[in-house]
């Protein structure tokens, strides 16, 4: 007989000025495959004039991945990158031994106000890559695949699934797949990746006997194909891959299989040694705790 799939809450933080409600890291799910952080930002709507401000800050070790439903964000780093993106879009940003960025709402946007609604999510390094170059890559919605499964529009923000791949470079195997359910559809996901999770964005989903509502997250058990199920409209997002390669320290915004290596990172950002966003002066301060 199959097993249940484990249920977990999110938990509701305030990022000034707007509402996520994070889902991982938590004690029952440290990762799931190489996912050390989810975060769902929004549904949230600025007035006219103010917007998304989040200041220059630094990452190591990991990749972050910005996935939006609603919105416009411009990414800004230490590289010299300037890109906005918009809903459907990838920007995966490498950070490896180092990289700073900052995540605003364009001018033209946040005259006008706008709403935001999104997935960020933070991708664990394999140890023979936590310390690559940093790097920057954009892919457009149009870039990626989209498949539909028994009237659920699936779309490959990375890795691969039933058989297509995006084209997004992912460092060890990866599932992520942005589901749009219509009303009364239903799709089976294979038990091709080693662990899996199923995140209800916006409407109840059912899992076999299972009901997952909105701002839950459902890991699935290993080794069976499993039926997901809406009875209205839903956006889910469904991600997982193979197990990391060892346990993780995860501080603040830094992610490394040592914690020297957080320690060596602390410094380096105390110092401002860990470089600069092109064009902007300010920046988060390194936190006490």
């Amino acid at each position: 007989m199959s097993a249940d799939p484990a249920l977990l809450d999110s938990r509701l933080h305030d990022l000034g000025g707007f509402t996520v409600r994070r889902v991982v890291p938590q004690l029952r799910a440290r990762h799931i495959g190489p996912f050390v952080f989810f975060d769902h930002m929004g549904p949230a709507r600025f007035a006219p004039g103010t917007g998304m401000d989040v200041r220059p800050h630094p990452h190591i070790g990991l990749a972050t991945v910005t996935y939006l439903f609603e919105g416009v964000i411009e990414h800004r780093d230490s590289l010299g990158s300037v890109q906005t993106i918009r809903p459907g879009d990838v920007n995966w940003m490498t950070a490896g031994r180092g990289i700073v960025h900052s995540e605003r709402t364009p001018a033209a946007e946040r005259a006008a106000g706008i709403g935001v609604h999104g997935i960020q999510t933070w991708v664990a390094l394999p140890r023979d890559s936590e310390e690559v170059r940093p790097s920057f890559h954009h892919h457009p919605a149009a870039s990626l695949p989209l498949l539909e499964r028994g009237g659920v529009r699936l779309r490959i923000v990375a890795g691969d699934a039933f058989g297509a791949h995006a084209p997004v470079k992912v460092f060890s195997r990866t599932l992520y797949l942005a589901a749009e359910f219509a009303a009364g559809s239903a799709m089976t996901l294979p038990p091709e990746h080693a662990e899996r999770a199923v995140y209800a964005a916006d409407a109840p989903l059912r899992i076999g006997a299972i009901e997952l509502q909105p701002g839950q997250l459902a890991l699935l058990p290993a080794g069976d194909a499993v039926q997901i199920s809406a009875a209205a409209p839903a956006h889910a997002m469904i991600f997982g891959g193979d197990p990391l390669d060892g346990e993780r320290h995860v501080w603040w915004n830094f992610v490394a299989s040592s914690r020297e290596r957080i320690e060596q990172a602390k410094a380096l950002w105390q110092g401002q040694q860990m470089g600069q966003v092109p064009g902007e002066t300010e920046f988060i301060p390194l936190p006490e705790r």
